[in-house]
């Protein structure tokens, strides 16, 4: 294994072909700079189709398992079958991930997620549709994400080097988000039109661009990456690895509090849309498009910034924190459906900050294990959290329950920030600037100098 900290990678050779890979080590000042880049340009269209119909099936699956059903608590039992195989083998996942070749292996968990789209569309357009069908799709879905997704995380990196990780994770993020705005009205279109059964359908056949965009890749343009021998033991060390570092462990503890407490927003949405305001599922439409907007718009602004920084996560999460207070104490249906739009863009800076520093602090042969654990905290954190936040909002309200995720948010920013500080060397200094009160981290040899000596 590799000492070095991930943070470069060099231009896979190609034993046919000479010519090196396009120089991508330089930031680009350009919020699509990334784009420029021939591989990553086809995976990121592979992307855009793939995520939108991903988003129309999850619309269409949600209201056949209502309508076979008339169960809200079956729609959760889908969502949780789903999510289960993450939290079950999602470090194993990304032990087979940084195992093997990161383009085979999307071949492969790509093709498995469009048979099963294309399965359940046949069995619902023929008319055999059972529950059980729905169930067993979820769970198989839920299987193969265990592998694409730490493999799609990690492969973004071969795809653009270490100098444009930032602006490929943000615009990534920005197309998953954009088509959080269109898959949902795709699906309501094919829904209430032609039947549910050809919304699995478009999604089966909306994998044909990514499985496309793979194979046209150029081989001599990815950069290589170092990948783990197989051994015993594996997941156990990558479980070190990430204990052993402040920048790994502390990040992936943040997103878990903020995961599992302040980002259940179907919750806290729909309680708001329904018992505060009396708005219904139109409020609760427009809470989440507008939430969806804020998220695009942070991912887009991510983009530009050349670097990921820590100190961007911690500040991130803490307004995130309190504008979900402020959201809470809101007096009027309209003041909280603009405060939606901040919350998205913070929610989506500590996402894009996160993903980008582990990425670019992790060694490559380690890279799939820690994404792995990464994303089961994040994901995993939702269903965990969703109890609890439901019963406190249940119990006290909608208003405390909001409240309380965006404080458990703002108070975990506040420690986690100071424990970084304290372990880089950083000292609090609160002080005066130009008229004003100045607050920020200052090296502690220099926090020291400026203490006047009696």
């Amino acid at each position: 294994m590799s000492s070095g900290t991930g943070a470069a990678s060099a231009p896979a050779p190609d034993p046919h072909d000479t010519a090196s890979a396009p120089d991508t080590t330089a930031p680009k000042n350009s919020m699509f700079s990334s784009l420029r880049i021939r591989n990553y340009r086809l995976f990121f269209l592979g992307q855009v189709v793939s995520n939108t119909g991903t988003w129309t099936q999850r619309i269409a699956q949600d209201w056949l398992v209502l309508s076979l059903t008339g169960s809200s608590a079956a729609v959760g039992i889908t969502t949780a079958l789903q999510f289960l195989p993450m939290l079950l083998f999602g470090l194993y996942g990304g032990v087979l991930v940084d195992r093997l070749r990161k383009r085979p292996t999307l071949l492969v968990t790509q093709t498995a997620m469009a048979l099963t789209a294309i399965a359940l569309a046949l069995l619902t357009l023929t008319g055999h549709v059972q529950v059980w069908h729905v169930y067993l799709a979820a769970f198989a879905v839920g299987l193969a994400t265990v592998v694409d997704n730490p493999a799609r995380q990690s492969f973004v990196s071969e795809l653009v080097g270490p100098g444009q990780l930032q602006n490929a994770v943000s615009l990534n993020s920005a197309n998953f988000q954009s088509a959080r705005l269109v898959g949902p009205a795709v699906a309501g279109v094919l829904i209430t039109g032609v039947g549910t059964g050809w919304a699995f359908l478009l999604n089966g056949l909306s994998f044909i661009a990514p499985l496309t965009g793979l194979m046209l890749m150029r081989g001599r343009e990815l950069h290589a990456v170092e990948r783990a021998p197989r051994g015993k033991g594996q997941l156990r060390e990558g479980l070190r690895y990430v204990a052993g570092r402040p920048e790994l462990i502390w990040p992936i503890v943040l997103v878990g509090f903020i995961g599992t407490f302040a980002f259940n927003f179907p919750v806290y949405l729909s309680a708001f849309a329904d018992d505060v305001f009396d708005g219904g599922a139109g409020a609760y439409s427009l809470f989440n498009t507008l939430a969806a907007v804020g998220s695009v718009s942070g991912a887009l602004l991510a983009a530009r910034r050349g670097t990921a920084r820590l100190r961007l996560l911690i500040l991130g999460a803490l307004a995130f924190g309190v504008v979900e207070i402020v959201a809470a104490v809101s007096p009027a249906l309209w003041m909280f459906a603009l405060l939606m739009i901040p919350l998205g863009l913070f929610a989506m800076t500590v996402n894009v900050t996160t993903n980008t520093s582990l990425q670019m602090a992790t060694d490559p042969a380690v890279r799939g294990r820690v994404m792995a654990l990464y994303m089961m905290v994040f994901l995993g954190g939702s269903p965990v959290g969703a109890p609890i936040v439901g019963w406190i909002t249940d119990t006290y309200g909608a208003r405390v329950g909001l409240a309380a995720g965006g404080a458990i948010a703002a108070f975990a920013a506040a420690v986690i920030g100071l424990i970084l500080a304290r372990v880089g060397g950083l000292r609090l200094s609160v002080g005066w600037h130009g008229g004003h009160p100045r607050v920020r981290f200052v090296p502690r040899e220099r926090q020291e100098a400026l203490v006047p000596v009696a």
